[in-house]
Parts: C-alpha cells; structure tokens; sequence
C-alpha cells in the first residue's frame, strides 16, 4: 500500500471514529437517555451512594438506645471467620439476641451511625407497610385487585392482578430485573428520574398468580398503592407506622425519584446496621414493639410463609445442571425464608450481601452490612451461599454467650 492510500485510509477511520464518538455523544445527552449518562457516570451501585439522589428522611421521633450485653465493645469476629468477612467487605455485624445487642462490629471506618443503602431489603419494608395499610382499613385485603388504586393494572386472560399477587412477586408483569446490564428496566429505575412512567411501561404477559419471578418493578407498583391509599408519601408514612414506633435512634434516608419525588421503593432506605436490626426484632416479636402491635401478627405469619402455591424454574450455577420446575418454598410477602441447619429463618436481603435475619428458635436476629456476595447459589432454596458466612458467624457468637 502506497503513502497516499495508507494516508486515505486512516484519514476514513478518523472520520468514522469522530462520527461513532459525536453520536454516541448526541445519544448520551438525549434528555430521555439521562439515566444513561447517571449510569456511566457511577457504574455499579454502591452502598453509600445515597448523596448523589435527593432524599427524604425517614423520622425516628421516639429513639429508644438498645440494650447491650456485658462487654460488647470488646468482642472481636471468631478468628475462623476473618477472611470470609474481609473476603466480601463486610462493613458491619450486629447480633442481637433476647432483645439486646450481644455482638457489634465494624470496618472500613464505618460505624454505629454510618448509614448504607437497604437494598432490596427495602422491598421486606414495603410490605409492612401493605400490612400497615390494611390496619388502618385503607387497603381492604391482600385480595384486593391493584386496579381499585392503579386502572392501568386489571387482569390478564381473566385473571385479576391483586396486591398478593404483587406480594409474592408472581404478577406476571414484563421487567428486566438484570443489574449489571446498562439498559435493564432495573437500571433505569436506580438511575433514571421518572419512576411512575418507567412503571407505566410494565406489562402484563403471563398469568398472575401463577408463577415466582422476582422482579424490582413489582414492588414500586406496591409502593405506588401504598401512595395512593394513604395519600402520603413512602417515607412519611414508613416514620409514622414503623421507624417511629420501633424506636429507631436515627433518621433513616429513602432517596427520591429526581422528577417525581417518589422513594425508590424497591431499594434505597438507607440506615445503619443498629436501626435495621430492629426490623428483624419486629418480625421476632410478631409485629409487636414494647407492647404495641404495629403490625398485626395474622399479616406477619403470612408475610413470612413460602408461597408454596407457586411455580418457580430456579436458575443453575455454572457446570450444574438445570432444574424443572418446583414449588416455591423460598419466599413470602417480600420476605425471604429458609431452613438452614434445621432452624427456620426468615430474611430480608440486599443486592451486595445486606441481610437482615430473623431467627426465632434462638430469639436472634443478624445483620450484616457489606460490598460483596458470593456468587454461588444454593438452588433449592434460592439464597447466595454467603449467607451461610453470616449465619455460621452470629451462630457461633450466640453459642458462645
């Protein structure tokens, strides 16, 4: 090749170069691709991330302090578990045990009042509020359709969607709940800055009722109801009905949908590890805090009972082989539940390893705060094999008490 065509030839790369960076540009800036550029911008959610969204507090207008155990501040991680913890930046452990906190810990400069971001454990609070809601005789039943608040969600095939349906994250509705994929609907709600229209764009496409898909999108739709039957927004009506009567000692922060104003529900509630292990002793207590019932105990029983009623095709870990079709034994009213080691617990859990763990034949509850997670899945019951980290460790300290 000659000096003038090898010149020709770069100078048309050049060109087509400049034409795929000016246009990806234009795209970029396009006001309807904003969530786009949020997304290059801060890449994969982090769990302090919560000051580049606008909020709305969460109020904790009767703070109560735990009780602690003897000698708390001296207790350290049993040493066998030190490098899973370092393993997936673990930035908070706190067991609590016969109501008071028996083992607190912290890393990576965080501490008692450094908040983190929920998560999808946000989603385990949506439904107390569902719970809250039916209490105060604003929303009929589980079994009310979602039409009653939202028109634009009546039935497929004749089958009605209902809030339960929502519940159990069986509502048969289009979402792509990808996270790590720049254009998911999952992506576009963390980032984006219209929430209700985002929502709008769900879609009947199968059965509700029928079977477990786990979707982000179901539980904004539960929020918006929520909204719409209270006539308050997420976080006033969160301060009113749990974070108040559970005593929490901090305000809690929900960020906000830019354009809307409303919570992300599906995830978000950003607080500390103190403040969120309360939620757990609420679930322990049946719904009830210093003898107030402030969920009724009938809706927590359902709350955390598998659905059982529902088909779900689990997802195999890589080289294993897949699996039919079962029964859902994992998952209530967005709550998570198991058995493990032969005691029943029930969970809330977040996208990086947040977990919230009940554990009612010990009277515990476990929190762990964190970066990471394990990838590996225990297929039958649909948890990420982390959990096990944490159970194992909070065990062990409750054994050693």
């Amino acid at each position: 090749m000659n000096a003038n065509k090898k010149f020709g030839f770069r100078k048309i790369t050049l060109y087509l170069l400049l034409i795929i960076l000016v246009g990806a540009g234009i795209f970029v800036l396009l006001p309807s691709n904003y969530y786009v550029r949020r997304a290059l911008t801060h890449w994969n959610p982090k769990i302090d991330q919560y000051t580049i969204f606008e909020n709305r507090v969460v109020r904790a207008e009767d703070p109560n302090p735990w009780n602690f155990a003897p000698d708390v501040e001296n207790k350290q991680i049993p040493q066998e578990f030190e490098s899973d913890f370092a393993k997936y930046k673990t930035v908070g452990f706190v067991v609590v045990q016969h109501n008071r906190i028996i083992f607190e810990q912290y890393w990576k400069n965080y501490s008692p009042l450094s908040l983190s971001n929920s998560f999808s454990m946000a989603k385990s609070v949506i439904s107390l509020l569902i719970g809250c809601a039916i209490d105060d005789g604003k929303i009929k039943s589980v079994e009310q359709p979602v039409s009653d608040f939202l028109p634009q969600w009546t039935s497929f095939d004749g089958k009605v969607l209902t809030i339960k349906d929502l519940l159990t994250m069986s509502a048969g509705v289009e979402w792509d709940e990808s996270y790590s994929s720049l254009f998911s609907k999952t992506t576009q709600a963390y980032y984006g800055n219209d929430l209700w229209k985002l929502t709008l764009t769900e879609k009947l496409i199968e059965k509700p009722g029928v079977r477990f898909n786990y979707q982000s999108g179901v539980t904004q739709i539960l929020a918006f109801i929520v909204q719409k039957a209270t006539g308050k927004n997420i976080a006033d009506y969160a301060s009113e009905k749990l974070w108040t009567p559970i005593q929490a000692e901090e305000d809690a922060q929900w960020s906000l949908d830019r354009k809307s104003g409303m919570e992300k529900a599906y995830c978000c509630l950003n607080s500390n590890a103190r403040d969120f292990a309360r939620l757990g002793q609420l679930i322990l207590n049946k719904g009830m805090w210093n003898g107030l019932q402030v969920v009724d105990s009938n809706y927590i029983k359902e709350a955390t009972t598998p659905a059982t009623w529902l088909k779900y095709t689990p997802k195999a870990n890589p080289g294993e082989a897949k699996v039919s079709s079962v029964p859902c034994t994992f998952y209530g009213y967005q709550f998570w539940i198991a058995n493990y080691r032969g005691v029943k617990i029930s969970y809330m859990r977040g996208m990086l390893g947040q977990y919230i763990i009940a554990i009612p034949a010990l009277d515990a509850v476990i929190v762990r705060l964190g970066k990471e997670k394990e990838k590996e899945i225990n297929v039958e019951q649909n948890y990420n094999k982390d959990l096990e980290i944490w159970l194992n460790a909070g065990m062990e300290i409750i054994n050693r008490q």
